[in-house]
């Protein structure tokens, strides 16, 4: 085989690992996020798994070319690769749905290491494996480009994801497709371990290059590889937490940040004409000072059309700075494994810090501050004594961010009554002008009048004149019985009389805990009051049929769309706990995602009738804008409780694709 050949082979094989590899991490955190909740914890606790499992992989690269001597590098990397292939499709068991008390964070780890482990492990060795087999084989030859190659596909693999696969192939599709290529990448990666079994020489030593230090990296080294990485995962996920639960509940950015980290990989190792030291110094202090600013002054109220946009500026000069400096420490070929599995350290330690350690060690929603202000410390140390100039703008980028996250752990803290965090996100009793909230990120999860003679007056999405307040009355019955996915504050159990039955489902139990101790709709309310922890759709489907008068589903206004609920398979679900003459009440209020639509289409599509109903903010009955979609097996039902009379037109996007457990699409729904 000559150089060329296998060179391409090489190539080949990185460009469809890394493909493979950024294909199958959106693909399982969008199967598993709705059993979870649909939170953007989800996201970060599977970084954390691909972060660990990059490692383990690069540790496995390292580990084979120290000690394995060619044909048994073959043999042991076919034998792991056949043994994956048993895995097969990667699709999760139902065994991993949670029952409602399990710690989420080790379930989703194990979830995904039962699920996709070894062959997740396989294709994170390529990159590393495949560079030393190429030095090895070539006489030398400098492999560099090729991380660059594969940053670049696991970048167009992102952001092909949620434009081309999700909106075209059901999920049973794309494990499917996604297994194929696997097998195909399994086979060439055969070939390319063969060919470097049968022409590598151990004994062959890499080419000088002179930008590139020959000697054999000492501790010092090793450390400033390990912080670069890992300050740029820091970034790029508490980025991740600040875009989704501070600015605006888009499941799609999540992938904005990895993307802009994933980018600067590409530019920073695709050659050195890329980055100028000098002129990134300039730029990586004002993306700290322009990103400082926005923190400071940033509101719910700030137009996400500003944030996002400086955000990802920001983002992508300060990892800039971090795999620039990274790529102008990069080793000899020799040393290759090494910096890569350094590397992989630190991107774990990144998302170790903001998986586990911001849900539960952190208060509120600051670590996109504190990451900001660790970057300027380490920056003012990497650079110190370089010049004066360069000396005081970084001591004052680092004191800056430093104040940044100190002022902004202040004021979230002193502008909340209380605050709470866990795997579901940060939550805030806060107070003012009369009311009291309970706020999660940027949305508003129900407030409640101060003032002793109106608290029991139903606000919010709940208030009078809403869809769920117009079927509550026209149902009008005694003795109704009431099914609510989705606590909040507990607002809708104003309406239960006596006889009633207020049955609530609720996964967060620091929602409860919060809606039965600071606020008084559960314990005012003349119904009988239950609540049931876990999942409502899992909850529902382990219920006998519970024979509601009324099913709520008020689940689609937070930081994520749980998209299980919106699926035809749901909805049959619904209706099995749903009297005949019972209705169903969405609501489908959200600032990013036209859900009306979707489900006007699974209505129509079991023949079921539905009413739209759309409520402009009024302040004088305490009521924000809202919208709802009301759903019965008959029309007669919806007629005799009076309801088509005040119903707004219907809801229809042209081309939508009827939702299914097996396919959803939420770029098509986007405002």
């Amino acid at each position: 085989m000559s150089a060329r050949t296998y060179a391409w082979i090489c190539g080949s094989t990185i460009f469809l690992g890394a493909f493979l590899l950024f294909q199958i991490q959106p693909m399982l955190a969008k199967k598993i996020l709705p059993w979870f909740g649909g939170s953007a914890a989800v996201w970060t606790t599977c970084m954390l798994f691909f972060q660990t499992m990059l490692f383990l992989g690069y540790l496995y690269a390292h580990w084979a070319n120290q000690r394995l001597t060619p044909r048994a590098q073959f043999l042991v990397h076919l034998a792991a690769l056949g043994a994956s292939l048993l895995l097969l499709p990667v699709v999760p068991s139902s065994y991993w749905k949670p029952a409602g008390d399990e710690e989420p964070v080790i379930r989703i780890l194990l979830l995904l290491a039962a699920t996709v482990g070894l062959p997740f492990l396989l294709l994170s060795t390529t990159s590393p494996l495949l560079q030393s087999w190429y030095t090895r084989v070539t006489d030398g030859a400098v492999p560099y480009r090729y991380f660059a190659l594969s940053n670049f596909a696991s970048l167009a693999a992102l952001l092909g994801y949620p434009v081309f696969v999700e909106p075209a192939m059901s999920m049973k599709s794309q494990a499917w497709v996604w297994s194929a290529g696997y097998i195909l990448y399994a086979s060439v990666c055969g070939v390319a371990a063969w060919g470097a079994s049968r022409q590598a020489n151990p004994a062959v030593q890499p080419r000088r290059v002179p930008q590139i230090r020959e000697d054999a990296p000492d501790f010092s080294a090793q450390l400033s590889w390990f912080v670069l990485a890992g300050v740029a995962s820091l970034l790029s996920l508490a980025a991740t937490n600040h875009l989704c639960q501070n600015v605006a509940p888009i499941p799609f950015l999540w992938v904005l940040p990895l993307a802009i980290y994933l980018l600067t990989f590409i530019v920073a190792f695709d050659g050195e004409r890329w980055y100028s030291r000098p002129v990134m110094l300039v730029l990586h202090a004002g993306a700290m000072a322009m990103l400082g600013v926005l923190i400071t002054n940033q509101t719910p109220g700030t137009n996400i059309r500003l944030v996002i946009p400086v955000v990802a500026a920001g983002l992508f000069l300060c990892c800039m700075y971090c795999h620039g400096e990274l790529a102008r420490r990069k080793p000899a070929p020799s040393q290759l494994t090494r910096y890569y599995l350094v590397i992989a350290l630190g991107g774990a330690t990144g998302a170790l810090l903001v998986g586990i350690g911001a849900p539960y060690y952190l208060r509120g929603n600051y670590e996109f501050a504190l990451a900001l202000a660790v970057c300027a410390v380490f920056t003012l140390f990497f650079e110190y004594k370089r010049s004066l100039a360069v000396d005081l703008m970084f001591a004052a980028a680092a004191v800056g961010m430093v104040v940044v996250a100190t002022t902004q752990v202040r004021l979230i803290t002193h502008s909340s009554q209380l605050m709470v965090r866990n795997f579901y996100g940060a939550l805030r009793v806060s107070e003012g002008k009369g009311t009291r909230q309970l706020v999660h990120g940027m949305i508003s999860h129900g407030t409640q009048v101060l003032d002793p003679a109106k608290r029991k007056t139903p606000t919010s999405y709940f208030a009078v004149g809403t869809g769920v307040q117009r079927a509550i009355e026209g149902l009008g019955k005694p003795g109704m019985k009431v099914g609510v996915v989705g606590l909040g504050i507990g607002t809708l159990a104003t309406y239960g009389k006596p006889g009633d039955t207020y049955r609530f489902y609720e996964l967060n139990p620091q929602v409860i805990d919060l809606a039965r101790a600071h606020f008084q709709f559960l314990k005012d309310s003349q119904a009988k009051v239950e609540i049931a922890l876990g999942d409502g759709r899992l909850s529902l489907e382990r219920d006998a049929p519970q024979n509601f008068d009324l099913l709520v589903i008020d689940v689609f206004s937070g930081d994520a769309i749980p998209v299980h609920f919106l699926s035809r398979e749901a909805f049959e679900l619904y209706f099995r706990h749903i009297r005949e003459d019972g209705i169903l009440a969405m609501h489908v209020s959200n600032l990013a995602l036209n859900i009306a639509p979707v489900v006007k289409k699974l209505a129509d599509s079991g023949g079921w009738p539905s009413l739209r109903f759309h409520n402009a903010p009024d302040p004088s009955v305490h009521r924000g804008e809202a919208e709802w979609v009301l759903v019965a097996r008959k029309a007669a039902v919806l007629e005799r409780a009076g309801l088509p009379a005040a119903a707004n037109p219907p809801a229809t996007l042209a081309g939508l694709r009827m939702w299914t457990d097996d396919y959803s699409a939420l770029i098509s729904i986007l405002r």
